[in-house]
């Protein structure tokens, strides 16, 4: 099993003390984050999108790149890029050259992206999200194989024979698709033979094992190798500590600050007390071996090989936050890498010059 970190990069008042970083700060902290993260061991380091507030990702590009030139080993995912709200020409020339700065570290999670504000923004609507995000993933997906396009999309002008620079480093890509409630960007996924991350973070774990069951049998319709399906995913919170006794009472004011939140926006609680939110989400606080038991517990309804952790402390302390990181990597990694299996591929860049490519019956799921 492999191990992300990712952040949202949400910009609020910490749900403890009330205290709002300014924007440098916080950005500075998501730097410290994704240090940490690879100095631990981790095995991705995730930053996601969004157009509205509270977040601040609106523009993952530039912070990957950025984190790029500060690590060496960890891989960089975008937690999702929202290409139904992208130019794909655009997107393609951002990220490639992403990839090539970071030496072919980078993965894409790609999704439709929710949220009313960021819609209107770009000029999107319920009624074409879905047909955006499926035109540009695939007019992406072209542009990443093909030096020479000729296309006419109906959400952006057409193309012919044009030419998108950078040429790829990594060939093709690995792209996930993200999927929180939706069929379409499962069978989007599946009709591609491009591997699957299920939010898993608001709900309990039904409705996501239901789209995973979903993505598996339209893999199986398309015609794709079942053994070759992978599934990755989230996690709605993480605090372990020695006993679960002080897991749970150092994680209760961060539950209850975001609790307090969630009542000042009007919205209702999924889980209305912490010991519902640890026995029927997907978060993993507790001692190491109820963290392990509830991994396990999942992987019997997704068969996941990747999960994400918050990056962020979130409400924890900084000490908290990085003593829990360092216990989940010496006590729980070792035993869920060993006991849970790595996605079916090699866990490094697709492709690269000089190196002998994949067969076809053992290349990884890509773009």
């Amino acid at each position: 099993m492999r191990f992300l970190a990712i952040t949202l990069i949400v910009h609020a008042p910490h749900p403890v003390t009330g205290e709002l970083k300014s924007t440098q700060d916080r950005f500075r902290e998501v730097i410290g984050n994704a240090l940490l993260a690879e100095e631990l061991g981790f095995d991705g380091f995730g930053v996601g999108e969004r157009h509205e507030r509270p977040f601040i990702s609106s523009a993952p590009p530039v912070v990957l790149s950025h984190l790029a030139a500060l690590t060496s080993r960890i891989r960089l995912f975008t937690a999702v890029t929202t290409l139904s709200l992208l130019d794909p020409v655009r997107a393609y020339e951002d990220y490639a050259t992403l990839d090539h700065l970071s030496g072919g570290r980078l993965e894409l999670i790609v999704g439709k992206g929710n949220g009313s504000a960021q819609r209107e923004l770009f000029d999107v609507t319920t009624e074409d999200q879905w047909a955006r995000n499926a035109e540009s993933y695939e007019l992406f997906r072209r542009i990443w194989r093909e030096r020479r396009i000729t296309a006419e999309p109906r959400f952006r002008p057409a193309l012919t024979e044009a030419e998108v620079w950078p040429e790829p480093y990594q060939q093709p890509i690995r792209i996930w698709h993200g999927s929180a409630t939706s069929r379409e960007s499962v069978d989007l996924a599946a009709r591609y033979g491009d591997p699957l991350f299920s939010a898993n973070v608001t709900n309990p774990i039904e409705p996501y094992a239901e789209l995973v069951r979903y993505y598996r049998e339209r893999w199986a319709h398309y015609g794709h190798d079942p053994a070759l399906a992978a599934v990755g995913a989230g996690s709605a919170g993480y605090y372990a500590a020695r006993t679960s006794q002080e897991a749970v009472a150092a994680y209760r004011p961060v539950f209850e600050g975001h609790l307090a939140f969630q009542k000042r926006l009007g919205v209702e609680p999924v889980f209305a007390t912490l010991e519902d939110f640890v026995e029927r989400s997907s978060a993993l606080i507790g001692s190491p071996q109820q963290v392990i038991e509830k991994v396990h517990r999942y992987h019997e309804q997704f068969g996941h090989t990747v999960l994400h952790l918050h990056a962020d402390a979130g409400g924890l302390t900084e000490t908290q936050h990085r003593d829990a990181l360092e216990l989940f990597q010496a006590e729980i990694a070792p035993v869920l890498r060993k006991e849970i299996p790595d996605p079916p591929w090699p866990w490094a860049p697709v492709g690269l010059p000089g190196e002998p490519a994949a067969s076809p019956a053992t290349a990884a799921p890509a773009a």
